[in-house]
């Protein structure tokens, strides 16, 4: 759950995916991992085996409420309030086999952050909540509703500017009842809860979800402050090291290139977050090998308090490395083909599995990606470019993000052919904003050309240090068409 393991757990992964797949596992947009050659008779050992390190597949399909999402620097980062972990655990306790709510109307998905800048792409979910101080110093949430990606995509509204944290369950439960009692069963397109917030619109949306839970409330909160404080001693920060030098002997470029793109400020003097790519050029973004996830096991283990995080963004992390330890953290990621530095940069792309393995896509996505990464596998051109977020998925249910790409690839059937539509101008980031199409669709090598000519449009047209979005903010969509399609 949230992004969270560590080596034992992901020994077992490792040992799954030799076992019962082809040795390797797929590290998906919701923070979880994915196999792909699974025997069905198989499946209860596999479950079994995840069971003994205390993971499970409870509630990753069906109409059901999904996988808590939540930031993958959570307990590291230096710009959080305070540590979401806690309360992502305490929402994962209440909906799991919640019984009123174990027949939804479609699937729920629930973020919870705890800064300003949003690393799990907090306003694309159903429920969303960022932990924010009132001017009074207390803790509370802010929190969003509605939002949701597929086939009708909508960024989600603010409904509460600040909750008290007592009131969260009261609020979440408000949210649900009245989306299971108002909300389309007789239309699978129309059952999310982001169309009935739409249909009613957010004021009303928002009216019956007060009233509702104003009826909570009369009945007494409940808040179950012994089991919070329980569960949140299970995340108290690791014994940190004190007076550790906040040095690092950058005199290897290579390694130097690493660590200004891969690696990113700790809480803690004189430690560092380490980030995994899992895109290498060529691979498939999100893949990863059993040999390899043993060796990131043995990191976490040795230089990370036994902690790791998968991120949204199909990667990996290392939360809390010791700076005097990212050199020996970097040679072993060198070996195991694991120290690709392109972190935001355009190789680090998002992408489902598409085609090659869902039965629900229209297009593939990997070979796409692979395309793209080569295209632009020049690290020195990557730099040039900057932080340029590409997202790829192979149908409309955009596993892959495609809306809140700053460029997105949708995968459509064309008459029998794959098609690829180009989107630009999304983001999952904190300015939350929904690509928009940018014309006809191409084939495989047509969109991949179609993607150069629009970073060179983009070279031409940006100011000095202005990244792709806030260049396609300022010029608009008109520039970038002449240039894509002439």
């Amino acid at each position: 759950p949230y992004g969270t393991l560590n080596s034992a757990q992901m020994r077992t992964l490792a040992d799954i995916a030799r076992k019962y797949d082809r040795g390797y596992g797929h590290f998906t947009t919701r923070q979880n991992i994915q196999y792909n050659w699974i025997k069905l008779a198989e499946a209860p050992d596999i479950l079994a085996d995840l069971a003994k390190v205390e993971m499970h597949a409870i509630q990753t399909s069906g109409e059901s409420i999904r996988n808590v999402s939540s930031d993958h620097y959570a307990g590291a980062s230096a710009d959080e309030v305070v540590d979401p972990r806690p309360w992502a655990e305490m929402l994962r306790q209440m909906t799991t086999f919640m019984p009123e709510f174990s027949y939804l109307p479609r699937k729920f998905k629930i973020a919870i952050i705890a800064s300003a800048e949003d690393r799990v792409a907090l306003r694309w979910h159903d429920f969303a909540l960022r932990i924010v101080k009132n001017a009074a110093g207390e803790i509370g949430f802010e929190v969003f509703l509605g939002g949701g990606m597929g086939r009708t995509p909508f960024i989600a509204y603010r409904s509460r500017e600040f909750l008290p944290t007592s009131q969260i369950f009261s609020y979440l439960q408000a949210v649900l009842r009245v989306w299971n009692r108002h909300a389309r069963r007789d239309n699978i397109h129309k059952q999310r809860m982001k169309i009935l917030v739409h249909d009613l619109g957010q004021e009303e949306f928002t009216r019956q979800v007060e009233a509702e839970f104003a009826h909570f409330l009369s009945l007494g909160e409940d808040f179950p402050q012994a089991e919070y404080n329980r569960i949140a001693s299970y995340f108290e920060p690791p014994a940190f090291e004190q007076n550790l030098s906040d040095e690092i002997d950058l005199s290897d470029p290579a390694f130097a290139r690493w660590v200004e793109r891969q690696v990113v400020a700790h809480k803690a003097p004189g430690y560092a977050i380490a980030n995994i790519s899992l895109k290498p050029v060529g691979g498939i973004p999100g893949d990863i090998t059993a040999e390899q996830m043993d060796l990131v096991a043995d990191l976490a283990e040795r230089f990370s308090f036994d902690e790791l995080r998968s991120t949204h963004a199909q990667n990996l992390v290392l939360p809390h490395v010791r700076k005097a330890d990212l050199y020996t953290v970097w040679q072993a990621l060198v070996s195991a083909g694991l120290a690709d530095a392109n972190l935001d940069l355009i190789s680090d792309l998002i992408a489902c599995p598409g085609l090659d393995y869902c039965s629900l896509a229209n297009a593939r996505s990997i070979p796409v990606a692979q395309k793209i990464a080569q295209r632009f596998a020049d690290p020195a051109r990557q730099a040039d470019l900057g932080e340029l977020k590409i997202k790829i998925s192979g149908c409309i249910n955009a596993c892959g993000h495609h809306h809140a790409g700053n460029i997105g690839i949708l995968g459509v059937d064309r008459k029998g052919s794959e098609s690829y539509q180009l989107l630009l101008g999304g983001s999952g980031d904190e300015d939350t904003t929904q690509a928009k199409i940018a014309g006809p669709g191409f084939d495989e090598d047509g969109i991949v050309n179609a993607i150069e000519r629009t970073v060179e449009h983009y070279r031409a047209v940006r100011a000095p240090n202005e990244r792709f979005i806030d260049t396609y903010r300022r010029v608009g969509m008109d520039g970038f068409k002449e240039a894509i399609y002439g």
